[in-house]
């Protein structure tokens, strides 16, 4: 194997560098990081660069570099919400070697004396702090990696927001450092002023009352703003289980409409993604903002149609069809895009869509299923079931 000629060396906010840093910034051609990272660092022999503006200019850089050894100065563990991940978008791990020193969230959750096994760590470092909101739940133990000193009271307001204004928050300014200092706050009183480096740490309680928002699939249809065009609670629930979202998975919602489905699937399970293919321009709103209130923004919504609309998007791990099946080529174009495991749900509502599942059913198996759901209701001064709309359902797995 070629030996590395990239090192990532992480350094804490007292200047102490990894086991192996010294050596490595030695042996080093180039130096590269920010500003407090080469003052911290002290004396250093190898040139020094700070990260250029715009940051993503680096990697051509860098590449022109091979020749060279070089080294980069990260706080902390540069392979958690660090650097490191974002090289390794560009470059080979044989050509990195990684030296970590503590992370914040180490050094945060032991300054609060909390396992770090039962606390849910989340970087809302450049980010939309509406991420948050996906992640709240009674109880909850949040250590938060921010922007800047205005994170706090953006966290507060949303905490405030959610129905968990009386959630304990603990700002850790400089961690390990010798500016270090603890400020401690609630949610709904917040009004502190601390320094742009810092973690927070999120105890989070619950307001009396609460309709808490589990991320099991099943949200109530009043979570959605919507024109009455939707997945219904039900049947989105069993649709997620069909669809079988898990970490990383990328899902298509074709015929997002107000992104239900594609908001449940990034809901249900860490780093996934989704793209939502929506050509109504007012339910592409809804859906953007419903997106943003259940906490993920990072939802992909395209003015487009499918099949049209699918060429050239990422290869997707999930298709879920909840608009135009009469569409010529649609079923199989989108089962062409899945790989082999990939899933596909369809759902119809229509006879002639049903037919459409009967024969991607009859010529490709499958599990082919019709749903049908009946809710209690006034009938005179009595009580009696009216049902709803009945689904046909096909899921198929791609040998």
């Amino acid at each position: 194997m070629t030996a590395p000629w990239l090192t990532l060396v992480g350094i804490g906010e007292d200047g102490v560098l990894a086991p192996g840093g010294s050596d490595a910034l030695a042996r080093a051609d180039i130096v590269y990081g920010g500003a407090r990272h080469l003052e911290l660092a002290g004396e250093i022999s190898a040139e020094k660069r700070i990260w250029p503006s715009p940051f993503s200019s680096v990697f051509g850089e860098l590449a022109q570099l091979k020749a060279r050894r070089v080294a980069v100065l990260a706080t902390g563990d540069p392979m958690w919400f660090g650097i490191g991940a974002s090289l390794l978008k560009h470059f080979e791990p044989r050509e990195m070697s990684v030296l970590p020193s503590p992370s914040a969230f180490q050094l945060a959750a032991g300054r609060m004396g909390w396992a770090l096994q039962e606390t849910d760590c989340l970087s809302l470092h450049g980010r939309p702090v509406d991420l948050l909101r996906a992640a709240l739940y009674p109880g909850a133990r949040l250590l938060v990696l921010t922007s800047n000193a205005e994170t706090p009271q953006q966290v507060a307001d949303l905490l405030a927001d959610e129905g968990y204004g009386r959630t304990r928050m603990t700002a850790l300014e400089h961690l390990g450092g010798g500016k270090e200092r603890r400020v401690d706050g609630s949610a709904e009183t917040w009004s502190e002023t601390v320094a742009d480096f810092h973690t927070l740490a999120l105890d989070v309680i619950a307001d009396p009352g609460i309709r808490f928002r589990g991320r099991t699939p099943g949200l109530p249809d009043e979570a959605f703003h919507h024109d009455g065009k939707m997945t219904k609670q039900d049947i989105r629930a069993v649709t997620l289980a069909e669809l079988k979202p898990y970490p990383g998975a990328l899902l298509w919602d074709i015929g997002a409409g107000c992104g239900s489905v594609a908001i449940e699937w990034l809901r249900a399970a860490p780093r996934t993604q989704a793209i939502g293919l929506e050509p109504h321009a007012e339910r592409r709103r809804m859906a953007a903002e419903n997106a943003i209130a259940l906490g993920v923004p990072h939802l992909d919504l395209r003015d487009t149609s499918a099949p049209d609309g699918l060429k050239d998007l990422p290869a997707p791990d999930a298709v879920f069809i909840g608009g135009g099946l009469t569409v010529p080529g649609l079923v199989e174009a989108a089962l062409d895009a899945l790989p082999s495991g990939g899933r596909l749900v369809a759902n119809a509502v229509t006879l002639e869509s049903e037919l459409v599942l009967l024969g991607a059913y009859q010529a490709l198996g499958g599990d082919l299923k019709k749903l049908s759901v009946h809710q209690a209701s006034a009938v005179g001064g009595l009580t009696g079931w009216r049902p709803l709309m009945p689904v046909t359902q096909w899921s198929y797995t791609k040998p």
